[in-house]
Parts: structure tokens; C-alpha cells; sequence
């Protein structure tokens, strides 16, 4: 059986419909913009939920287009068979009767504050050519010194000032031509603010965003309505200063709540077209559990990505699809930053139990940093977590309840997260250790794998695996020794082999145990001594020639642990 392609990356309205790609209709989310009436509407989303498709389709329903030559088109077509056709005449009367201004702010991530800018006027000038026929035509409604003005933005000739009130002049042009107003689209706002919060241009930035945002959407008598998407809610910022029009959305409102992802109806659909609904459950496992308003979600991008897999082997396996999508260089501050009690959280919201943060929807890229419930903030509304509940206290602060909400991003958490902090210690000064372990110092061991295990996180649910890896990883880059982990490998031989490149110099056999209290420390200590005999894994190094080989038990208890020798 043939299915429809499934657009992977495909973002343009019009190319998803004409080309035949499966397609989860959202075109409701038009009569919903037309009921409500506001006049500037931000929705926030997590990255790669659908917003930049949206935009399109909001694109293709109102403009009154026209080609190249400048003869009208007719986008009709597009929306034959779909929800909005079926919603009455009161909205279909405003199909195809708007100019539509439509600009991305997403290639302004550059690093610099220059070249972020001539990415932003490339964008700008790209807008005035797609609607160039306004001014070349000979009978032109624009005077001359509109005119000069319009190409000058166009041919990316014009002055700082004349790009930042580039959108209101050009929506006042369209309405000189249209004899109607402009509906004005801004796709990923908050991506040049984000960029350059962390290249260290951001007063400059936010100037420049404050003038093109200010001209356009709050003194502007051309605008008829305007659509702006982004991952962070930023409405202290100087960029929306006395914007009284602005209406934000962001995944904790219950309105236009299913628009944005997709729902376990669409995602059970998805599966029945594609002949692969005894996925579901694992669709289910690892994408769902997003709580927009009221709408449980999936992420969408993982979701098309995962089933397109499925298409070519049936038996692979789900992958973290969203990992290398969403903003990771302030989720890593949050290891950098990370405290005892913030290490802790993270543990527990991996073992699958929640935290209680204070909301504050209104963080600015500035104040991201100021405080740990600010992070704890920023990754809630960038994805990273779901709303388990909610409450206002006596002084009538709002507490959000957090849990991971699906596989996807709890293996997000462990492995990247983790290898964050894994990165953190690696960089610290180890030959303490290391001279210890060769030293037969099992006091200063136990105080040097203490130290490390408090400035990292551990997964209670791994057991042995989590502290095999973590001595591993810390272990490794002792100079003149090789490190095997033959845990790794399968072959039911010892945790750890260290052995010396020269033959002369003793080698190491580790073995490790995890108690379930303290003071089962010293017999799992025993324990692991016992199995390295019992086992034989010295055995392999002195096959090596290697003639003094000296054993370690080590038993691991939480943050705790207990390091026994035995020569």
C-alpha cells in the first residue's frame, strides 16, 4: 500500500497541500483568530511544535495574492476539503481579501550583532520583493518619494531608521494599493533576543526588535491584525513597552489550546493511515504528555520523524528526535548554576516524581539568569516539562507543579544532561585520585569519588550501571594506564580493569555493589572483593604478564561510599 509522504521539515502551506504530504488540519485555528478579534495575538510554543506551518496557512487563507506579473490568485484550492471551509460564509468572506506581510526573524541567529542584523534587512528586503509589484507598476499608487524609499529597502540600501519602521511603511504601502488593511505575521520574534542575549549583543538587539515592533504593531493605522509566534512569553520586555494590544497565548491558556501539536485522536489516525497503530502505545510512551491549556499533545516533529522511520524497518526503535531542536545553551546553564537542592530536583524528576516552581510567564533573556526558578521557568515553557497542577498561594503567587513529560525528554535528560555534568567534572583536576587509586589510598579515594558523585546527578533506576558508568567516565584519562570497562562489552567479567602500559607497574581490578542503606556498605564492599576471586577476574591481567594485580570493592549507597582493598 502507498502512503503519503510525511513532510519532514516542510513548513510552507501550499507546497504540504499541492505536493500531497500527510497533513493534521489545524485551519480552525483561522475562525478562532476571527472570533476572538485581538489585535496583536503572541503565541508561545516550544520549538518544533508547528508554528512557523501555522503561520503559512494563515498566510495562504487571508492574502489577496498575486503572482509575479501581478494578476491575482486564487488560494481556494488549498482548503478544499478541510475544517474552515465547513465553518460558514462569516469566515470565508475573508479569504484571499487581505495583503498579508509575512517575515521570519529565525536567521538573525548569528554571532554577531552585524551580521544578525544583515540577516534581518536580507529578510526585510525579501518581503519588499515578494510585493514589489506595488511600486513597478506604472501606474503606481506611491508618490516618488515612496517609491525611492521602497526600493531602497528592497535592494538592502536603506539606513538603520528606514529598516526599523520597515513593516509599518511597508503596510502602509499595501494599503494605498489594497484600499485595505495589513495583517502582519512574525514568525520566531524571540530568536534574535535569545542569540543575542548569549553572543553579547542584546541591548543592541533589543533596540533594534523595540523600533521594527513599536512602528508596526503598536502606532500603526494600517494593521488590521497581526500574528506573532515564539518559544518565551517576554512581556516586560522593552520590545512590547505599552503595547496595550497585545494579546499573549502561551501553553498555559486554555484557548486555542489544540492548534499547536498534535492530539492522541491525530497521533491514533497517523497510526491507522500508515498501518502502524500497534505502535501507538509507544508513540504514546515517548511523545506524548505535553498539557497545552486543556489539550494533551504530542510533539509533532518527533512524532512525523518516527513514523517516517517506521516506514523503512517497522522494528526500529524510538529515538530522541526533539534533542538537537530545542535551545540547549540555557538549559546547560542550568548545570553550570546547578546547587545541592537543584541536582536533587533534577534526580527525582528523572526517577518520575514532580517539583513545585513559582510561575513567571513574563521572564526577559536577561533575567533568565538571575535565579534558578527563572531556569526551572524558561525550560517549563521551552518543552522541557508538563504541568502536573497548578495553585495560587495567600499572597497570590501561582505554583506550577512539573513532571517529565514523556520518554523522549527523560532520555534527553539522561544523557545529555547528564553528559553536561559528566563534561563539568572531567574538567576538574583528577590526578588525586588517580595517584590515590595507584597509591592504595582507599581513604582519599572514597573522599575524591564523594566529592564527584555531589557535583553530579544519579539515576536511582540504573543501579550498578549508573555508578559503572560514572567511575568509567572519571577514571578515564589516567595517563600511562588503559581503562577497559568490560561491562560494557557483555562478558560477565569484572566492572573495571585498569592496567599500566608497561608491565612492570601493577594493574587494578574494580568491582562495584550498591547498598540499599549505609550500613550495608562495608558487606557489599566484602561482597565485590569475594566476586573478583570467586570469578577469577584477575585472572586475565596476569595472563598479560602483569604480576601484582590489586583488587577494589567499591559500594555505592546514594552519594555515598565505601572503597575496600585487597592486595
Amino acid at each position: 500500500m502507498k502512503y503519503k509522504p510525511l513532510p519532514i521539515g516542510i513548513d510552507n502551506f501550499e507546497k504540504l497541500v499541492t505536493r500531497g504530504y500527510c497533513f493534521i488540519d489545524k485551519t480552525l485555528l483561522i475562525k478562532e483568530l476571527l472570533d476572538k478579534k485581538a489585535d496583536v495575538n503572541l503565541f508561545t510554543r516550544p520549538r518544533r511544535f508547528g508554528k512557523t506551518l501555522n503561520m503559512s496557512m494563515l498566510q495562504y487563507f487571508f492574502e489577496d495574492a498575486v503572482d509575479f506579473k501581478g494578476q491575482k490568485k486564487d488560494n481556494t484550492h488549498l482548503f478544499e476539503g478541510l475544517k474552515i471551509m465547513e465553518a460558514g460564509e462569516q469566515y470565508l468572506s475573508h479569504m484571499g481579501q487581505y495583503p498579508v506581510i509575512n517575515l521570519t526573524l529565525k536567521s538573525a541567529k548569528q554571532p554577531d550583532y552585524n551580521l544578525a542584523y544583515d540577516m534581518l534587512v536580507y529578510q526585510i528586503a525579501n518581503e519588499y520583493k515578494r510585493h514589489s509589484f506595488i511600486a513597478d507598476d506604472k501606474d503606481s499608487c506611491l508618490n516618488e518619494g515612496e517609491k525611492e524609499k521602497f526600493y531602497r529597502i528592497m535592494n538592502e540600501k536603506g539606513e538603520k531608521k528606514d529598516y526599523a519602521n520597515s513593516l509599518q511603511f511597508l503596510s502602509q504601502c499595501l494599503e494605498k494599493y489594497y484600499g485595505k488593511k495589513t495583517i502582519i505575521l512574525i514568525d520566531e520574534y524571540d530568536v534574535p533576543l535569545e542569540n543575542a542575549y548569549m553572543c553579547g549583543f542584546y541591548p543592541e538587539m533589543v533596540a533594534f526588535i523595540r523600533s521594527l515592533f513599536e512602528s508596526s504593531l503598536k502606532t500603526n493605522s494600517s494593521l488590521e491584525f497581526a500574528v506573532i509566534t515564539g518559544c518565551l512569553r517576554v512581556s516586560k520586555e522593552s520590545i512590547f513597552t505599552g503595547m496595550n494590544n497585545l494579546k499573549i497565548i502561551s501553553i498555559l491558556d486554555e484557548k486555542y489550546d489544540e492548534y499547536f501539536g498534535f492530539t492522541n485522536g491525530e497521533v491514533k489516525k497517523i497510526c491507522e493511515d500508515y498501518g502502524m497503530l500497534q505502535k501507538y502505545d509507544t508513540f504514546k510512551d515517548w511523545y506524548n504528555g505535553y498539557l497545552f491549556g486543556n489539550a494533551n499533545v504530542y510533539n509533532p516533529w518527533s512524532v512525523i520523524q518516527f513514523m517516517d522511520d517506521l516506514q523503512d524497518n517497522p522494528n526500529r526503535f524510538p529515538k530522541a528526535y526533539w534533542a538537537n531542536t530545542s535551545s540547549n545553551s540555557i538549559v546547560r546553564k542550568l548545570i553550570e548554576m546547578a546547587d545541592e537542592d537543584t541536582k536533587m530536583e533534577i534526580e527525582e524528576l528523572i526517577e518520575g516524581k514532580t517539583i513545585e516552581k513559582p510561575v513567571h510567564e513574563d521572564i526577559t533573556y536577561d533575567e533568565v539568569y538571575e535565579s534558578m526558578d527563572n531556569l526551572w521557568n524558561f525550560m517549563f515553557f521551552t518543552g522541557y516539562f508538563r504541568k502536573v497542577r497548578e495553585r495560587m498561594d495567600s499572597s497570590d503567587n501561582r505554583y506550577i507543579e512539573l513532571r517529565i513529560p514523556n520518554r523522549e525528554v527523560k532520555y534527553i535528560f539522561r544523557t545529555k544532561i547528564l553528559g553536561w555534568f559528566d563534561e563539568k567534572i572531567k574538567a576538574r583536576d583528577r590526578s588525586k585520585l588517580f595517584n590515590a587509586l595507584v597509591n592504595l589510598d582507599v581513604e582519599t579515594m572514597e573522599e575524591e569519588i564523594v566529592d564527584m558523585l555531589l557535583e553530579t546527578i544519579s539515576f536511582y533506576d540504573a543501579y550498578e550501571i549508573f555508578y559503572h558508568g560514572f567511575l568509567a567516565g572519571i577514571l578515564s584519562g589516567m595517563k600511562g594506564y588503559v581503562v577497559k570497562s568490560n561491562r560494557e562489552g557483555g562478558t560477565g567479567r569484572s566492572d573495571l580493569f585498569i592496567r599500566p602500559v608497561t608491565r612492570r607497574k601493577p594493574a587494578f581490578v574494580l568491582e562495584f555493589k550498591v547498598a540499599d542503606t549505609l550500613k550495608q556498605l562495608d558487606k557489599k564492599a566484602e561482597e565485590a572483593l569475594w566476586q573478583i576471586e570467586e570469578k577469577g577476574y584477575a585472572r586475565e591481567l596476569h595472563d598479560y604478564d602483569y604480576e601484582t594485580v590489586y583488587r577494589y570493592g567499591i559500594a555505592f549507597c546514594g552519594k555515598d561510599c565505601l572503597v575496600k582493598l585487597q592486595k
